[in-house]
C-alpha cells in the first residue's frame, strides 16, 4: 500500500509540473517567443555565448 501512495503523490507532481510547463510555454509565445520555451532557451544561450566571449 506505502508504494501506491508514493506512485500517486509522483503522478500528481508530474501533472502540476506538466501544467505549469504547458502554462509557461502559453505565456511565452503569447509574449513575443514563437516557440516558446524552445525560443527563450535559444534566447538565453545566445546571450550566454555574447557574455562569455566578451568577456574572454
Amino acid at each position: 500500500m506505502h508504494n501506491q501512495a508514493i506512485i500517486a503523490s509522483l503522478e500528481s507532481k508530474i501533472d502540476h509540473l506538466e501544467t505549469e510547463l504547458t502554462n509557461l510555454n502559453t505565456l511565452l509565445i503569447e509574449n513575443g517567443f514563437p516557440d516558446g520555451i524552445n525560443t527563450l532557451k535559444r534566447a538565453l544561450l545566445e546571450i550566454a555565448e555574447e557574455d562569455k566571449a566578451r568577456l574572454a
